[in-house]
C-alpha cells in the first residue's frame, strides 16, 4: 500500500497514555474486528491459533501486555498515527466526493479516538480488548494503537492493509448512520429482539461493501494494487463468524453469527469494490 506520511489528521482525538493493557478471556469483553483480522491473519501465518492468547487468566501478571514505547512519541513524530492518519483521511475524503454525487447527501465526519487501555465512548466504556468499533452516538471510531504495535512487536507482521480495511469498515458504518441505515436497523432490532443477529449480520455486511467502495477507489488512484486488493479480499474472509468460530470452540454455529460467513464477508467486500457504487451496497 502506497502511502506518504504527512503529520496528524485534524479528525485524530489522541487519548493514549497509561499502562499497558490485558487481554480478555473469551468469555468477556468480544473480540473486535481488528483484533480478529489482525488474530486470524497471522494465526494462518504462523500455524498457531493466536485466539489462545484471549484466553489467559487476568488475575496472572503474566497476561499483561506490555505498553509500547512508541506510545510516548508525540502523536506528531509516530509513524503509526501518521499511518492511521492518512487512511481515515483518505477514506473521509473519499466519503465525501461520493456520497452527494451517489447519495445526494453532505458527508460529515467522523473523529478517530486513540486510546490506551480503555476510555470513554457514547456507547459506555471502550476497552482495549474490544478491537476497534465505531459509535454512533458520537459519531468517533475507538482505536488502541498499541493492540497492533505489539503483535507487530511479538509477531513481526505490522499489518497495515488490516488496520487501513479496518478504519474503512468502521467508517462505513459512519456513513450508515449519515444514511439512516444504521438508525433504522437499530429500531428493528428493538421490535422484534428475535431478528438482532441477523440485523447485526446485513449491517456489517454492509460496512465490508462500503469498505470495498474505498478501496474501489484507491485502486483507481493507484494506493493499491492487485496484491492489495487480494489481501483485503483475504482479510474480509479471515473475520467471517465461521472461522472465528471454528478457531475458538472447534465447531460453527450459523445461528449465532453477527458479522457474517467468511464468504458472505468476502463477497460483500467485492460487491463495494467493483464497480464501486454504493446501489452496489444495498
Amino acid at each position: 500500500m502506497e502511502w506518504t506520511p504527512g503529520g496528524v489528521s485534524q479528525d485524530v482525538e489522541d487519548r493514549r497514555g497509561g499502562g499497558g493493557f490485558r487481554m480478555g478471556g473469551l468469555g468477556g469483553p468480544h473480540l473486535g474486528i481488528g483484533g480478529a483480522v489482525v488474530l486470524l491473519i497471522l494465526s494462518f501465518v504462523f500455524h498457531r491459533n493466536l485466539f489462545t492468547m484471549f484466553s489467559a487468566d487476568t488475575s496472572d501478571p503474566s497476561s499483561v501486555v506490555a505498553r509500547d514505547p512508541s506510545a510516548n512519541l508525540p502523536a506528531s513524530q509516530d509513524p503509526a498515527v501518521q499511518f492511521v492518519s492518512f487512511v481515515l483521511d483518505d477514506v473521509q475524503k473519499t466519503w465525501e466526493t461520493l456520497l452527494p454525487q451517489q447519495a445526494s447527501r453532505p458527508y460529515r465526519h467522523a473523529k478517530l479516538v486513540l486510546f490506551t487501555d480503555e476510555t470513554e465512548s457514547g456507547c459506555g466504556d471502550a476497552q482495549a480488548a474490544t478491537g476497534p468499533f465505531y459509535c454512533p452516538e458520537d459519531e468517533k471510531v475507538y482505536i488502541d494503537l498499541g493492540f497492533y504495535k505489539e503483535l507487530s512487536r511479538r509477531f513481526g507482521a505490522p499489518g497495515e492493509f488490516a488496520e487501513a480495511y479496518v478504519i474503512a469498515h468502521e467508517i462505513g458504518h459512519h456513513v450508515q448512520k449519515l444514511l439512516g441505515i444504521e438508525g433504522g436497523i437499530r429500531r428493528a432490532q428493538q421490535r422484534d429482539p428475535s431478528s438482532q443477529n441477523r440485523l447485526s449480520v446485513q449491517l456489517e455486511l454492509q460496512a465490508d461493501c462500503f469498505a470495498g467502495i474505498w478501496g474501489h477507489s484507491t485502486e483507481q488512484r493507484k494506493i493499491v494494487d492487485n496484491s492489495d486488493v487480494q489481501d483485503g479480499l483475504r482479510a474480509a474472509a479471515a473475520v467471517g463468524d465461521d472461522r472465528v468460530q471454528k478457531m475458538e470452540r472447534g465447531r460453527v454455529s450459523p445461528e449465532t453469527f453477527t458479522h457474517g460467513s467468511s464468504a458472505q464477508r468476502m463477497a460483500a467486500f467485492q460487491a463495494g469494490l467493483n464497480p464501486g457504487n454504493l446501489s452496489s451496497c444495498q
